[in-house]
């Protein structure tokens, strides 16, 4: 069974290793990397990735009410370079409480885990496999969401989290996919544009 999410995002789930805070500009720097292989066996190249900065930066997935940006994206083989600036707001109330939470989750790393929204722009197929090669994408959002405190960094532990949220907003959900370079030995055996239809089991 083959199906298309109405907004047409996929998910790479990575974790953000926080190397700098700056309290007073409300910045963190950190390194987005993925610890550990998606069963599914998808592929997203970190170097095929296409962005204009800045980049919308989330917070639980609520696209209604932002949090920040990404200012910086550096993209390497084993991951993307990030810095993302938090807004911070000075007038009491409830977006000032909203704000404050996520600054202060993010940077004690009560939330760690990274949903990267992005469009397919080339893929390949991976032959023998059901998994989809994604060669060039467009990075269109950045969301930081939870992982359990009982629960090891890893794809399945960041997707459950992000498929609850994303079925609460009455989203569609897409099965994670890793962001890493493939080997050498990765064989495909079918080549498209576009965007692409996801094979979900049962």
């Amino acid at each position: 069974m083959q199906q298309r999410d109405t907004d047409g995002v996929y998910r790479a789930y990575s974790v953000l290793d926080i190397r700098a805070i700056d309290e007073e500009k409300r910045e963190i720097e950190g390194v987005a990397t993925t610890p550990a292989e998606d069963s599914y066996g998808d592929i997203v190249e970190p170097t095929g990735a296409e962005f204009k900065l800045p980049l919308p930066f989330l917070f639980q997935h609520d696209s209604g009410q932002p949090v920040g940006h990404v200012m910086k994206a550096k993209v390497t083989a084993t991951g993307i370079d990030v810095r993302v600036k938090l807004v911070k707001a000075d007038e009491p109330g409830m977006l000032k409480d909203r704000l404050d939470e996520a600054w202060q989750s993010i940077k004690l790393g009560l939330v760690r885990g990274l949903s990267i929204g992005f469009r397919s722009i080339e893929h390949t197929f991976i032959e023998g496999t059901y998994g989809i090669h994604f060669i060039k994408w467009a990075w269109i959002e950045l969301s930081a969401v939870t992982i359990p405190a009982n629960a090891d960094a890893t794809i399945t532990a960041i997707k459950s989290r992000d498929s609850q949220l994303l079925a609460a907003s009455g989203r569609i959900e897409h099965r994670g996919v890793r962001l890493i370079q493939p080997s050498s030995t990765v064989v495909h055996h079918r080549r498209t544009r576009g965007p692409v239809s996801i094979i979900q089991r049962t």
